[in-house]
């Protein structure tokens, strides 16, 4: 799919990965990460975790080889354990950029995914600032995860839209939605015009799209981030788009600048049901694949 459609990036998570890993064109690099476990030895756990961790590495080697930009590595091979654990996650996302350097690839190269909960803003914030590694902040659906990330000077962000329709079809009357008043495309339009407002250097990567129209209704998004299936639809369109966002009416929204400490997230993060689900749900279900990739490893 990336040699057919020649992306700039191109991002995995461990339900990526585990899908690939069963592929029979991929057996060697599953070979070579579980080699490179037993090498390392210690216990079946820790030969696990660096199998796991090489195996999101040499994906993103062989990415990388195709892709002129930079690939998005996942920070927990298992699970996204480390979800509620800043240290943890700062320690997995350095060994991950420490693979890379064994592989001859700079960390310029690299995004390391990091899941938007508090500590894991908090840990992108300390990757950017003290180790010069970037992150992208995955797993985003409430303004004020939005407002955290870009106040800790993360390098990109991955709000989701299809997710955040699933919920409401699934929660509210409204079964079908007009692309502009999706109300995924409705949260990156006001994420995006925030941080053109106020000058935030955060690159906002719009993800997890359910229909193309989601993706024309954000033209002129910094970036967008689509799945193969979607590419070949759009392929066959021959449409003019014109900008829905721009930098420039960015600027006459009327939107306040607010600060968040970690109580005022928390606070603001929790009265969004939809995110406070979407967000728990999707590490679960994250933790679900690299749980089920562990044990074909093992």
């Amino acid at each position: 799919a990336i040699d057919e459609y020649k992306p700039l990036d191109a991002t995995t998570n461990p339900s990526l990965i585990l899908a690939a890993a069963q592929m029979p064109a991929y057996q060697e690099l599953v070979d070579d990460a579980v080699a490179y476990g037993k090498k390392l030895g210690g216990s079946e756990e820790e030969q696990i975790t660096n199998a796991c961790d090489k195996l999101f590495v040499l994906f993103g080697a062989e990415i990388l080889k195709r892709i002129p930009g930079r690939v998005s590595t996942e920070v927990d091979a298992r699970g996204l354990r480390l979800s509620f654990d800043k240290e943890g996650m700062i320690q997995r996302a350095r060994r991950l950029i420490d693979l890379y350097k064994e592989a001859g690839i700079g960390k310029d190269r690299i995004l390391i995914k990091l899941s938007s909960t508090w500590e894991g803003i908090q840990a992108g914030k300390v990757l950017e600032a003290e180790y010069g590694i970037h992150c992208n902040m995955t797993l985003l659906f409430s303004f004020a995860q939005a407002v955290a990330c870009a106040e800790a000077g993360v390098t990109l962000i991955s709000p989701f839209v299809g997710r955040i329709l699933d919920w409401y079809v699934a929660n509210g009357d409204k079964k079908t939605y007009e692309p502009s008043e999706d109300p995924g495309v409705k949260s990156v339009t006001k994420i995006y015009n925030y941080y053109k407002k106020f000058g935030y250097k955060t690159i906002v990567m719009g993800a997890s799209f359910r229909n193309t129209g989601e993706i024309k209704a954000l033209t002129g998004c910094d970036y967008l981030t689509i799945s193969p299936k979607l590419l070949a639809e759009l392929s066959k369109e021959y449409v003019k788009l014109t900008p829905t966002l721009s930098a420039k009416e960015a600027q006459a929204c009327e939107l306040e600048k607010i600060h968040l400490d970690e109580k005022a997230f928390r606070w603001h993060h929790n009265e969004d049901q939809m995110a406070v689900e979407k967000l728990s749900d999707g590490i679960r279900k994250f933790a679900a694949d690299a749980i089920k990739l562990e044990r074909m490893l093992k």
